[in-house]
């Protein structure tokens, strides 16, 4: 055997182990392609794709209480949830303790406006102030969870609160009034409309 052959050998046993060695890495390029398929449908999901966006106005009751069994559901469906509360909503999340530090017209409203879940009224039927009353009555004997219940179990599930800054100063409510929630956060309209346009849900309760 020549010295030609055996160089001819070697490249050929070069030549094959360069190809397994293309085909190995073709294959791990498959699978990296595969996961990075399946991380941008998770992220897409996560940005908002498949996220539901409540924009919660009403102070009464019966519709705060529709907000937070719509948010609670879709949340434990595994959809991202974020609630914006504005104006009156806002007065729900207020805790039964107020700052001292009021301006005269800060304080009006605060006494004018009800304090948390336990003072809102019935958007119908309010029966000064016996509906609420009735209706949570009934929520009980029925096993529904109270709207107390329903703040922890969104807490739970990850949902996100959002609460309208413009709102805040025009009604004189401080950070410190609202409730103890991890997800709570500030914000203007326009930050949550960014958001809200990537949902594939936004509804107006």
């Amino acid at each position: 055997m020549t010295a030609t052959d055996v160089m001819s050998e070697s490249g050929v046993a070069r030549l094959a182990s360069l190809e397994q060695r293309v085909e190995t890495l073709a294959c791990q390029l498959e699978e990296h392609g595969e996961r990075l398929a399946q991380f941008a449908k998770t992220a897409g999901h996560l940005d908002g794709g498949e996220a539901l966006s409540l924009i919660v106005f009403s102070g009464s009751l019966d519709r705060i209480l529709s907000a937070f069994i719509l948010a609670t559901g879709a949340a434990a469906m595994g959809m991202p949830v974020s609630m914006f509360f504005t104006f009156w909503a806002t007065t729900a999340l207020r805790r039964n303790s107020a700052p001292r530090r009021k301006t005269w017209m800060e304080g009006a409203f605060g006494r004018l406006l009800p304090r948390g879940f336990g003072q809102l009224p019935l958007s119908h039927m309010n029966c000064l102030g016996a509906g609420p009353v009735m209706l949570r009555r009934v929520m009980k004997r029925k096993g529904v969870a109270s709207l107390d219940e329903m703040l922890e179990i969104s807490c739970e599930l990850g949902v996100r609160i959002h609460v309208c800054a413009m709102t805040m100063d025009l009604l004189g409510i401080q950070r410190e009034e609202l409730v103890d929630y991890p997800e709570i956060k500030f914000c203007g309209v326009s930050s949550f409309l960014e958001q809200a346009e990537l949902s594939k849900l936004t509804m107006f309760v």
